[in-house]
């Protein structure tokens, strides 16, 4: 695994080619390669922080950092992605222990709930995230709620 670049920034401090670089990863993945048709500025991303992992300047996975009270009660960690270029060579692992340390320093002691694709719970229970509502169909995609305690 090549080495990633981290850039974790609120919005207002991400530049206008970062956030391009961001819709077009988040575009690539969620709509073009999972043919889900979806709002994906849905108006959270203002609020969030983004987690930008690069490899050699390109964006290899991506992460937000969702505020308590916007989703969910508790502060969450969305719109998780890694690039088509880079999957299967541990950058998912990586991103996400970034983005729960992360999570975790902005907002200690209140844990993180997240919307999973379900195909990836096992993926999400090895970071500490346990399961806490029944499957329900979002986008066409079947996800569940999974909690990682405080």
């Amino acid at each position: 695994m090549a080495e990633l670049t981290w850039r974790f920034a609120r919005f207002d401090d991400l530049s206008a080619r970062e956030w391009h670089d961001i819709v077009v990863a988040r575009e690539s993945v969620f709509i073009l390669e999972q043919t889900c048709a979806f709002l994906d500025a849905d108006g959270a991303d203002p609020e969030c922080a983004h987690l930008i992992g690069r490899v050699g300047g390109e964006i290899a996975t991506y992460a937000r950092i969702v505020p308590p009270g916007l989703k969910f009660p508790e502060p969450s960690i969305g719109r998780v992605l890694t690039t088509k270029n880079f999957r299967r060579g541990g950058y998912g692992q990586a991103l996400m222990k970034e983005a729960v340390a992360r999570c975790d320093a902005l907002y200690p002691g209140q844990g993180i709930r997240i919307g999973a694709q379900r195909y990836l719970e096992v993926f999400y229970t090895g970071f500490g995230f346990a399961t806490v509502s029944e499957p329900y169909d979002e986008d066409g995609i079947m996800h569940v709620i999974m909690l990682r305690a405080a």
